[in-house]
């Protein structure tokens, strides 16, 4: 029987879940972020989900994680040793990556995203992720982290202006009709829409100026294909790149596996 690979990665809003079967992906499901769930919660909710797929519990033999959220570290490793009967691979900048990291403090999950990027496009690169925190990241021509940008994410931003403000409604992020709202509603939409693609574009731009060399870019996470039509800045739009990421670290590290 083949043993399946399961990448996690447990960011602060979503948990992405996504079962491995040689290099294709079997299915990808995506939980909301609880930092107290407990393994057996994890474990209630997967054979549910991979059920689905045909996929039972004992077929996954291998786990690798990238996890944002430290207080959901012990539960999934419970999860892993408990259900899965095995060890996971915690990514880290520790971790045996095949890229070097020239900063310091960077989350798992922008690291796995420089990994999968230059994988699949070559560098230089920039990777843009609609997170929690919109974060664009820069790949240098060999694959290495060299730095990035951090900027309050879509929704976070959203909830802000209306907790800060009695008046305005929690709205959905969708392209407005217009750029001129005429009501409050379609002048939030238009702030929020139209004012992350002149953030994205600005930075963009900016990144490509101080890097001095041409750069792809490619956006990922949630929201990333709302924008994509939006902005010439944007060359590829790929919401598989962190699972695919972690895939890639865990051959990297376990040969013969998975």
């Amino acid at each position: 029987m083949t043993r399946h690979l399961l990448a996690v990665d447990a960011g602060n809003t979503n948990t992405v879940f996504a079962v491995f079967e040689g290099e294709a992906i079997k299915g990808v499901w995506r939980i909301a972020t609880r930092a107290h769930r407990t393994a057996d919660e994890y474990a209630a909710m997967l054979s549910q989900l991979m059920a689905l797929k045909r996929i039972g519990l004992e077929d996954v033999g291998d786990v690798v994680i990238s996890s944002v959220v430290p207080h959901a570290n012990f539960a999934l490793r419970t999860l892993c040793r408990q259900y899965f009967h095995c060890d996971p691979l915690m990514v880290n900048q520790e971790t045996q990556l095949g890229i070097k990291v020239f900063a310091t403090g960077v989350g798992a999950d922008r690291l796995v995203n420089a990994v999968a990027g230059h994988v699949a496009y070559t560098g230089p690169l920039i990777i843009i992720d609609f997170g929690t925190a919109t974060t664009f990241d820069v790949v240098d021509a060999d694959g290495n982290y060299c730095g990035g940008i951090i900027a309050p994410g879509i929704n976070l931003a959203l909830e802000a202006l209306h907790q800060a403000a009695a008046s305005l409604p929690r709205i959905a992020v969708e392209k407005p009709a217009k750029v001129i709202g005429n009501a409050t509603v379609p002048a939030m939409q238009s702030g929020v829409y139209w004012g992350y693609v002149g953030l994205i574009e600005g930075l963009v731009q900016r990144i490509k100026d101080e890097f001095g060399k041409p750069m792809k870019v490619v956006a990922t996470g949630g929201l990333a294909p709302v924008f994509d039509a939006a902005s010439r800045a944007i060359d590829h739009v790929d919401r598989d790149l962190t699972i695919r990421g972690l895939r890639e670290i865990f051959r990297r590290n376990v040969q013969g596996r998975g």
